[in-house]
C-alpha cells in the first residue's frame, strides 16, 4: 500500500476515532490531541500495518495504547520516591490537598456569635429555617402569619450579613 493510499484509508476511518477518544479522555481537547497523536503514530508506522487486515481495529489499538502510556506518564510525573531507609511513594497531585479546619472553625465561631447577637424575635425563625423548616411550618409553630416569618428571616439575614461583612467576597 502506497503512502497516498494509506493516507486515504486513514482519512476514511478517522471520523470514527473521535468518539472513542472522547470516551477515553472525557475531554474534548484531550480527545482531539489523542486522535491527532494516533493518526501521527499510524502514519509514521504505516509499514507495520498488514494490508488486508482491519485498519480501524489497528487504529483503535494504537489509540488505546497511546492513552494508557500518556496516563502512566502523568501518574509517574506526580510521584516522588523518598530515598530514606523505607521507600515511600508520595503522590504529589494537587487533587489530594488536605486543609486544616482552623479557618472554618474561626468562621463558625463568628457566625454563631453573630446569631446569638440577633434579637430573639429574629433568631428563632431564622434558626428554624436554617434547620430545614418550611415557612408555613415556622408560622404554625410560632403562631404568626407567614409574611411575618418571611420578614423576620429576611431581617435576620440582613443583620447577619452586616455583622459578618469581613467574610464577604472581595469585589473586583
Amino acid at each position: 500500500m502506497t503512502a497516498l493510499e494509506f493516507t486515504y484509508a486513514l482519512d476514511q476511518v478517522s471520523p470514527t476515532l473521535r468518539p472513542f477518544a472522547l470516551k477515553l479522555t472525557k475531554d474534548h481537547e484531550d480527545a482531539n490531541d489523542l486522535v491527532q497523536e494516533t493518526m501521527l503514530k499510524a502514519f509514521t508506522n504505516r509499514e507495520k500495518f498488514s494490508e488486508g487486515t482491519n485498519l480501524k481495529a489497528w487504529l483503535y489499538t494504537i489509540m488505546k495504547n497511546t492513552f494508557i502510556t500518556n496516563y502512566q506518564r502523568l501518574v509517574r510525573r506526580n510521584t516522588f520516591i523518598d530515598t530514606t531507609d523505607n521507600y515511600h511513594f508520595l503522590n504529589s497531585s494537587s487533587d489530594h490537598v488536605t486543609y486544616n479546619n482552623a479557618y472554618t472553625d474561626f468562621a463558625m465561631e463568628d457566625i454563631y456569635a453573630a446569631i446569638d447577637k440577633l434579637q430573639e424575635v429574629y433568631r428563632e425563625p431564622f434558626m428554624l429555617h436554617y434547620k430545614g423548616f418550611k415557612y408555613h411550618e415556622i408560622a404554625e409553630r410560632l403562631k404568626v402569619p407567614i409574611g411575618t416569618v418571611k420578614n423576620r428571616i429576611h431581617i435576620a439575614r440582613k443583620e447577619l450579613k452586616s455583622l459578618l461583612k469581613v467574610y464577604a467576597p472581595a469585589e473586583a
